[in-house]
This record gives structure tokens, sequence and C-alpha cells, in this order.
């Protein structure tokens, strides 16, 4: 069985977008697994998403409030054909990121973290897949606002792919 997971961060909706674009919410209602890692800014988008997707794994981040610190979780952890996911908005200084990681997320097979907007998939010395999808609204330094989109099969990562968003919220390139 092939599952299919979407992974979003630092959405930032209404602040940095008024709306998630048009792709991302296609993407939305193809994947069988919707992760958010943190920074949704208004618990507006938690309901949305919470209405439309599948099965949904999210914390809060940096710039999320009260409402939804009581909602989501600061880690969430969740299992996909037996394979061990968790999620955190904030990891530290992109230096020493696999180490640390590594010693905090022990029982986890990927990773999926946030914050800093910036596109990033590397496996840690002791295995753990680390991804962050960056911004689908919310470029800064990056050329391109993005997500990422995860086949796992029979218990593996079969790929991820980086997906990005022009500034019209489409497929770049």
């Amino acid at each position: 069985m092939t599952t299919s997971l979407l992974m979003l961060a630092d959405t930032h909706v209404p602040k940095r977008a008024r709306e998630l674009p048009a792709e991302v919410w296609d993407a939305v209602d193809r994947a069988d697994v919707v992760v958010h890692a943190g920074d949704w800014v208004s618990a507006e988008l938690l309901d949305q998403l919470s209405d439309r997707a599948r099965v949904l794994h999210g914390v809060y981040g940096n710039n999320d409030g009260a409402e939804l610190r009581a909602r989501l979780p600061e880690i969430a952890r969740w299992e996909v054909e037996g394979l061990r996911f968790a999620a955190i908005h904030e990891t530290g200084a992109a230096a020493g990121r696999e180490r640390r990681m590594d010693e905090l997320f022990p029982d986890a097979d990927v990773l999926v973290f946030g914050h800093s907007h910036i596109p990033w998939d590397t496996t840690t010395p002791g295995g753990l897949r680390l991804l962050n999808p960056g911004s689908p609204t919310d470029r800064r330094r990056q050329p391109y606002c993005s997500y990422q989109w995860m086949r796992v099969d029979d218990g593996a990562v079969r790929d991820v792919e980086l997906v990005l968003l022009n500034r019209a919220g489409r497929a770049a390139g």
C-alpha cells in the first residue's frame, strides 16, 4: 500500500498570505496524510485543513498564539505503514542539527520541521530523515515558496519531492 504525505510549514495565514495557494489545496485533496510543522498563525487555517485533510498531524510554532497552542502539541508523533514520524517547529541552528535531532528523536525515522522557511532534506548519521518543506506562502530569502510531497510504500520512504511555487502560487518551472 502506498501512502502519500503532504508536508507544509510556515503558512502564516493570514499575515503573509490571505490563504493557501490553490495548488496547495489541490495537494491537500490528493494527500492521504497532511503534516503542518507550525506557524499557522490563525486557527481558521487549522479548521480548514482539519475539515479537508483525510488525516492531519500538526504542531504549533513560535508565531502561533494561545488558541493554537491549546489545540496543537509542541511535538507530534505518529506512524505510517510502520514508519515512525515526528514533527516539531524549531530545531535550532543548521550547524549541528543532525546530531541534536538524533539525540532528541531516537525513536523516529522521519522528522518534519519548519521555522526557517528554508527547504531541507538530509539524513542524519543515525538514519533519521530530516525534512523542512519551506513555506508555501512566505519565501523570505528563498527564490521560491515551497512544500514537500512524500510517498511511503511498504514501510519505507520511496521518494520526497520539493515542489516550488512561483509568486502566483503555481508550480515553478
